[in-house]
Formats: structure tokens, C-alpha cells, sequence
């Protein structure tokens, strides 16, 4: 079987808008769309690759780029390794150089337009920030005001963990939220059962995902559309994760913490190994910050998730 390194972009313009553009009918694949981008020639770096590709496909230089997914995909005739990076400036104008179709759509158009199977978690991937937060165990006026300046930093996607609640008190606390900012960003719920708000989604535990894959004939419990993400700690579990088609997950601890002081770290280099066979957008966490947000894109994350590493501070 050939193995071909493919270069992707999602490219993005001054109004967050992504570029696709549409494979030739007669292409592999054709007829579809996909994220600008062609194979590493021999000798070439990655982002040389990528610079060269853009350049001849859309007439465009890039100013600023970094990883984004990197995905491998099985077709009958050929090993597909793809190398996503996100390009949030560049200079030219960008278009159809090479007579291909090109459309500047929003990410929440994207899921509307048929992609080749391979590209499908690079359409999750565009949808989801660098940043996933996890609200802390407190009170509810702390609560509400700590997520008031999480919005205002620009935190998109919050997971609601109050471990200190009761089924029916959660429960209470989630609508109170959502009628308050359920408009302005994307809550992820906890719970034994998926949340009925259709404009959530639902973050499994491992033990809620072993649970689910175990069945005799394994069902996502959300329908597309909605997002569905696990709490993995290890290959096995990421494994399971793609089994069940989550839209993304977690992998923890990468760092100690003292949430889980007792957890065995997963280190840099154990972490990474686990991204180059993964296939969903992940978000590295354990004792992670702002701060090391850059490596964790460069280790192949989607970004870093995390509660006292992006809880905004009070002061």
C-alpha cells in the first residue's frame, strides 16, 4: 500500500471565516471538498510544504501557522498521512490558481458540505477553540461571576463539573446557566444520561465510555450535531473514544496535579506517542497553563483543557 504525506490547511481571514475548496471531478476522491493543501515532496520541511502548496493552489504566503491535527487514514489503494496546520494570516488574495472552485464559509457552515472521509475530524477540529474549561467546585455566586470573566477572556467551551451537587441540584444549576449564557458559548454537561438541551453537549467519564463501548452493539448516545466528548488517560481509552465516534476528548494527567496528586503524569513524550495514533481533536490537561498552550499545539493537541489552569482569577 502507498504511503503519501498530505499537507492541509484551515485557513482562516481577518473574519474567522475558512477556506475549502472543491477536488477536481476527475481527482481521488472528487467532487468533494477539502482544506487547501498537497504532499510533502522530498527534502521539504513541513511548513516549507505547506508554504509551497498554499502558494501554488491559492496564491497566498503565509504569515502565521501552526498545528492544528495530524490524522492517518486507510484507503483501499493508499496509507494517507495528514498533516493539518491552522493559518490565521497570511498575504495575497486568496483563490482558485489552479481553476478549482473556492468558498469562504463559517464553521458552522462546514458541516454542510461533503468531505472526504479522512478530512471529517479536521471539520471537528476547525469547529473547536484552543481552550476547553473546567469550572472549579463552588459556590454559586462564584460560580457565575468566574464564568462572566471567562466569556470575557474569550473562553468558547466550558464543561459545567459540580462534583459537590446532587443529580437534581446540577440539574437546577445547568438551566440557570444556560438561560443565562447557553446563547454565547458551548456547554459541555456532566450526568448519568445525556443532557436534553439541544444546545449542549455531553462530556463522558472513562468509566462512562468503557461502559457504552461494552454494550453489544455500541450506539453514540448523541446524535451529530451535538457535541460528544470522553475523559480518556491512556491509548486504550482513546481507542475506545473513536469507537463510540466522540467528537473530541481529554487526555490527562500530562503534568502532576493537584486535583489528582496521586495520578501517574503522562509526560510530553508519552502524550505525544498517544496524538500521533489518535484521530479526534484532543485536549491535553494535567497541570497545564497559558503557558504551555504552544506545546501542547506542537505535541498534536487541539489545545489544553484544564480548571485552575484557565479559571480566570478574581483579581
Amino acid at each position: 500500500m502507498r504511503r503519501i504525506h498530505v499537507m492541509a490547511a484551515v485557513i482562516r481571514d481577518a473574519d474567522r471565516r475558512i477556506l475549502i475548496a472543491k477536488r477536481p471531478d476527475s481527482a481521488h476522491q472528487g467532487g468533494l471538498w477539502e482544506f487547501p493543501g498537497g504532499k510533502l515532496e522530498k527534502g521539504e520541511s513541513r511548513h516549507e510544504a505547506l508554504r509551497r502548496e498554499l502558494r501554488e493552489e491559492l496564491g497566498i504566503e503565509i504569515d502565521d501557522a501552526r498545528p492544528l491535527i495530524g490524522l492517518h487514514h486507510d484507503y483501499p489503494d493508499k496509507h494517507i498521512q495528514l498533516d493539518v496546520w491552522e493559518v490565521s494570516s497570511f498575504r495575497g488574495s486568496a483563490h482558485g490558481a489552479e481553476g478549482q472552485p473556492v468558498l469562504w464559509v463559517r464553521e458552522s457552515q462546514l458541516p454542510q458540505f461533503s468531505f472526504p472521509a479522512a478530512n471529517q475530524p479536521i471539520v471537528t477540529a476547525a469547529q473547536l477553540p484552543d481552550r476547553y474549561l473546567i469550572t472549579p467546585d463552588c459556590n454559586e455566586h462564584e460560580l457565575f461571576s468566574g464564568i462572566e470573566r471567562a466569556i470575557d477572556s474569550g473562553i468558547q467551551l466550558i464543561q459545567l463539573r459540580q462534583t459537590q451537587l446532587n443529580a437534581d441540584q446540577y440539574n437546577e444549576l445547568s438551566k440557570q446557566v444556560l438561560a443565562r449564557w447557553g446563547a454565547q458559548v458551548t456547554f459541555m454537561l456532566k450526568g448519568e444520561s445525556p443532557p436534553t438541551e439541544s444546545n449542549t453537549g455531553w462530556h463522558l467519564t472513562a468509566a462512562q465510555l468503557r461502559e457504552l463501548v461494552q454494550q453489544p452493539t455500541p450506539v453514540r448516545p448523541l446524535p451529530k450535531g451535538r457535541w460528544l466528548a470522553a475523559s480518556c488517560h491512556n491509548a486504550e481509552e482513546l481507542q475506545m473514544a473513536e469507537m463510540l465516534e466522540v467528537d473530541f476528548v481529554t487526555l490527562s494527567p500530562v503534568l502532576p496535579t493537584k486535583t489528582h496528586p496521586d495520578a501517574l503524569p503522562l509526560g510530553w513524550e508519552s502524550a505525544h506517542a498517544m496524538l500521533r495514533r489518535c484521530r479526534l481533536p484532543t485536549y491535553l490537561m494535567g497541570g497545564l497553563t497559558l503557558a504551555e498552550l504552544n506545546t501542547a499545539h506542537h505535541a498534536g493537541a487541539q489545545g489544553i483543557a484544564g480548571i485552575r489552569g484557565l479559571w480566570p482569577s478574581s483579581q
